[in-house]
């Protein structure tokens, strides 16, 4: 019984977190049509400074976004992958166990057999355990380390300011075609 509540918390911290991730996104949309705004007045007053504050600041929120979407989708598929684990290792439990009573109605060195088999499956569920922590860690690590925004990014963001592609109804299509139309003004 005390196990059922301790798996209860456990995944209720899984909904909690994931529920967190989503609050944490969304400030982080609000946030960016923000800076779009005060971007595009920026721009409009001809306040440079404020204008590259507004920049920077809509860059470093653009890739906080992309950071928290990956982070929650390993999140969700390493509580999954858990899941799945978890379930397998009661399944080779019950297995093991019905293993055991049936050695007793029958030859034991067939069982022994089975038993080395479940062994080895277990120590398999243990290895895909720590290749999902190494896959954990190697995908943080890659958070950790953004690449610093090139000219190309750079033509990206003030494309959003400039020409309003933040807007919510915007689609990626739009944004292409808005990305076109500004590369060709910046190569005439």
């Amino acid at each position: 019984m005390n196990s059922t509540k301790k798996e209860l918390a456990k995944r209720m911290k899984v909904k909690q977190t994931i529920t967190s991730m989503n609050k944490q996104i969304q400030k982080l949309e609000e946030q960016k049509l923000r800076y779009i705004e005060a971007g595009k007045e920026a721009k409009k007053k001809g306040l440079t400074a404020q204008y590259e504050l507004a920049l920077t600041a809509l860059r470093t929120t653009m890739m906080q976004i992309k950071r928290i979407s990956e982070m929650k989708l390993n999140f969700e598929i390493t509580s999954q992958m858990k899941d799945m684990a978890a379930m397998t290792t009661e399944f080779l439990k019950g297995m093991g166990d019905l293993s055991r009573d049936m050695m007793k109605l029958t030859n034991e060195k067939q069982f022994r057999r089975v038993q080395e088999q479940f062994g080895e499956a277990m120590m398999g569920i243990e290895m895909q355990t720590e290749q999902m922590e190494q896959f954990m860690d190697d995908t943080e690590a890659s958070f950790a380390s953004g690449a610093p925004a090139s000219a190309e990014d750079r033509a990206e963001l003030e494309g959003l300011l400039s020409n309003g592609a933040g807007d919510a109804d915007s689609t990626d299509a739009m944004i292409e075609k808005e990305l076109e139309a500004l590369k060709k003004r910046m190569s005439e």
